[in-house]
């Protein structure tokens, strides 16, 4: 649980806190932060999504915050494979602008065939 404190930490709320968000104890938050216990599956998940993070941030095993989305299979150049591997570590409000930019893009190409 190495990001467990630092998630807490900065939406700045207290271990009694959270643990009543999600259905546990102050005393279980801590031992999660400390590495004295390691919380089941269903906690796991209760935490990332009170997070809005993956579980293998949560516990480590990735520096990517997001949550894995479902995508449809394409072939990507190493271009593309690129612009979108810098997309997934954006904020979900840069990637919004990034979308709307797109879109503007778009369209004033549009407007160049017409």
């Amino acid at each position: 649980m190495m990001n467990l404190k630092t998630l807490r930490n900065e939406k700045d709320i207290s271990q009694q806190k959270l643990a009543s968000a999600i259905g546990s104890t102050q005393q279980s938050i801590h031992r999660y932060e400390s590495g004295d216990y390691e919380p089941d599956i269903q906690t796991l998940s209760m935490l990332a999504d009170f997070f809005d993070i993956s579980i293998d941030f949560l516990v480590g095993r990735t520096d990517i915050r997001n949550k894995a989305e479902p995508v449809e299979q394409y072939d990507l150049n190493y271009e593309e494979s690129s612009i979108v591997d810098e997309v997934r570590g954006l904020t979900p409000e840069y990637r919004s602008c990034i979308a709307a930019m797109i879109k503007v893009f778009k369209d004033a190409s549009d407007i160049g065939k017409s």
